[in-house]
């Protein structure tokens, strides 16, 4: 499951910075954003726990997609070519750690069922900060009366199109079908996270869950 493409160019440099962290164990240590940090944390709590050197892969990829994530063994590529910066990596991890939650905890059937990846993207583009208001300005894309919402449909229509061999009407007609009850789906940020500071409340309130069960 793939990352909607990007209309910015990609950064050499920063892939071979990326290719650099990713073997020198680096990536995902100290600079770890808040979105990260919970995803790993609600990974491990679900029982799949993320092992940085089995699940995380940095390849060469083709088109300008920035990175997936391979159901069949558990695997997010990340695209070292077209990964621009450290922001960006996070933005992709991110977005392909809740693909990978929604594997983890719930029977999705990616190659089978265009409905179930269409929901999972619609979460991704929703609570990953791909339509972050920073990241729209970037693109040059403007509005206000649900711009999040049109944004989200539009990410998660371009990720389907990137990963299947479909048209555009058949991926837009899945994604309006789930697209309610999934953009209200805010697993496990519980709200969604719009910038960091919104992730790291979220991040305290999920190491909080089960505290508050416990005192009942």
């Amino acid at each position: 499951m793939a990352e909607a493409p990007d209309e910015r160019e990609p950064g050499s440099v920063a892939g071979e910075q990326l290719q650099q962290q990713h073997v020198g164990g680096q990536g995902f240590s100290e600079r770890l954003d808040p979105y990260v940090k919970l995803l790993l944390d609600a990974m491990k709590h679900s029982g799949c726990a993320v092992n940085k050197d089995r699940h995380f892969s940095c390849e060469d990829c083709n088109g300008n997609v920035s990175g997936g994530f391979d159901s069949s063994v558990s695997q997010i590529v990340l695209c070292q070519n077209n990964i621009r910066n450290q922001a960006h990596m996070n933005r992709v991890v991110t977005h392909e750690l809740i693909h990978a939650f929604d594997h983890c905890r719930a029977h999705v059937n990616w190659f089978t069922n265009v409905r179930h990846l269409a929901c999972s993207e619609v979460r991704a583009a929703n609570l990953s900060g791909d339509c972050s208001f920073l990241n729209e300005i970037f693109r040059l894309h403007f509005g206000l009366k649900q711009h999040h919402q049109t944004c989200v449909r539009d990410r998660a229509i371009r990720s389907i199109l990137a990963v299947r061999n479909i048209n555009k009407e058949v991926a837009q007609k899945a994604v309006d079908e789930v697209f309610e009850s999934c953009f209200n789906d805010h697993e496990p940020f519980g709200r969604i996270p719009h910038n960091k500071t919104y992730a790291r409340y979220a991040h305290r309130d999920f190491q909080n869950r089960d505290r508050y069960y416990s005192n009942i």
